[in-house]
């Protein structure tokens, strides 16, 4: 059951957000049945909460490689700039009028910065030679800190309307995601669901160190960019389509590390289920818990993610634990 219970609770929290709205839907289950028989539930909620799931599952698997590339438990998109790189990329290619929120063209500049920004935190972090976990963090809070400072510049010297606008996604916001929308983002998070399954048991080996894994054959240089270019592909195609969402690729692998153990294996489907269930029931809470106004997703992901996270600390000092 236990195996079992973070994909039912999905598939309950995907119903509810589904019919719980602003506007009733009435004959709520012969719609459900009936593709296309209601404009609000299939044009308007359904690729919204699809666009949820999708993108939660993309957080909590970017966390994950980000936390098993660098053996470090509060590793995150984030903390590591890779989230503000894929703002920083998405929002100057949109208020250049380049591209279009949500676009595949987002998606890649998105991804683009994403991969960049990475980068620098990686290498800024080894610039004295061997990589500290430490100096990783450390770097990496500032490289976001310095594109997050970007990605506000650019939104001042656009029109006030765009202005607000970007204010709002860079909060994160699914209110804009159309059926069009889900074409990008979802190729994008199968590659890197893909990429993360392949170099699962690769990532099990580097959780015991560097010199442990290199002994046991892994060619960490090699695992860790493979990681940190699905991580790149997974965050900037979720950052470039809805903005960004905090604590999602924190909480959700060490919810199913806790759960499930340390396999990455099992870690890469669990992690993308939990983290797709949190953002469902985010987004859900968003815009019905202040209508008709509607909240920025990434409020609600942190009022829920960080009482979850606190908790596991708290109460279980496993959670980060090898095989």
């Amino acid at each position: 059951m236990k195996k079992w219970l973070p994909a039912v609770l999905l598939a309950g929290a995907f119903l509810i957000s589904l019919y719980v709205g602003a506007t009733q839907i009435d004959n709520f289950w012969s719609a459900i049945f009936n593709p296309g028989s209601n404009e609000i539930l299939w044009q308007i909620r359904f690729p919204r909460v699809t666009a949820a799931v999708i993108v939660g599952a993309a957080l909590g698997v970017a966390g994950l490689l980000a936390q098993g590339a660098c053996n470090n438990a509060v590793a995150e998109p984030a903390i590591l700039g890779t989230a503000a790189g894929a703002s920083f990329g998405a929002v100057l290619a949109i208020s250049s009028g380049l591209v279009e929120v949500g676009t595949i063209g987002a998606i890649a500049c998105g991804t683009i910065g994403a991969l960049l920004t990475t980068s620098l935190t990686f290498k800024l972090a080894a610039i004295r030679g061997a990589l500290s976990s430490f100096a990783l963090i450390i770097v990496g809070i500032a490289v976001s800190a310095i594109f997050t400072s970007l990605v506000g510049i650019a939104s001042a010297m656009v029109s006030r309307a765009d202005a607000r606008s970007i204010s709002f996604w860079s909060f994160g916001s699914l209110a804009l995601i159309t059926s069009d929308n889900l074409i990008g983002i979802s190729i994008t998070t199968a590659i890197g669901l893909f990429i993360a399954w392949k170099i699962a048991p690769a990532l099990d080996r580097l959780s015991l160190g560097d010199a442990t894994a290199f002994h046991l054959g892994v060619n960490v240089a090699r695992i860790r960019l493979v990681a940190l270019i699905a991580l790149s592909i997974l965050a900037g195609g979720a950052v470039s389509t809805v903005g960004s969402i905090a604590f999602i690729g924190l909480a959700a692998p060490h919810i199913a590390r806790f759960i499930y153990g340390p396999s990455h294996r099992q870690l890469v489907a669990h992690s993308a289920i939990i983290g797709a269930l949190i953002v469902v029931i985010a987004d859900t809470l968003s815009r019905t818990i202040a209508q008709p106004n509607e909240l920025p997703i990434g409020l609600a992901t942190a009022l829920l993610g960080a009482p979850v996270l606190i908790a596991l600390v708290a109460f279980n000092n496993n959670v980060w634990r090898t095989q």
